[in-house]
């Protein structure tokens, strides 16, 4: 509970010092190639509700969808796998792609519809939380995770959730 603490001040510092994030992000992308890219997983459990995460170093909006950054020469399906069993200790199996978009001019999003093969473990110190939460009562989120989370409701029939 201690390290929940130590991280939850980082993310308060963070909220109120956005700057922090952008200035990380400008050092980060130049030692990055030409290219980035980042993958987010959209779970849904058997009651239908979508796992949310609490970032530590998302500022304007805290709560997501879990995932990361795609290392390089990495398949972005594995950077799913990966990413929600570093942050979440949650084993997933890996559906198709829900939606890609160009973010920051030099930045690709995937978002993958994955489905999870077991249950939610210590969170990585990256994360503050998690919950499921009923899509329509979504709290605010980026928009590429808005899109992504309807995308997967409009493609799985209520029976399969």
């Amino acid at each position: 509970m201690a390290e929940n603490t130590f991280w939850r001040k980082i993310a308060i510092v963070v909220r109120r010092a956005p700057w922090l994030v952008y200035m990380g992000r400008i050092v980060w992308r130049i030692r990055q190639p030409r290219f980035t890219a980042g993958v987010v997983g959209v779970v849904f459990n058997h009651s239908g509700q979508v796992l949310l995460v609490e970032h530590v170093f998302h500022p304007h909006n805290p709560w997501g969808l879990p995932g990361g950054w795609v290392d390089r020469h990495e398949d972005p399906a594995e950077t799913v796998r990966r990413e929600l069993r570093e942050e979440l200790e949650l084993d997933v199996e890996v559906g198709p792609v829900l939606l890609a978009k160009i973010d920051f001019g030099d930045h690709v999003d995937l978002a993958f519809l994955c489905t999870m093969r077991g249950d939610v473990g210590k969170l990585s110190l990256e994360l503050l939380d998690y919950r499921w939460t009923d899509p329509p009562e979504l709290p605010r989120l980026h928009s590429f995770h808005y899109q992504a989370i309807q995308r997967a409701l409009a493609i799985l029939p209520t029976a399969a959730l």
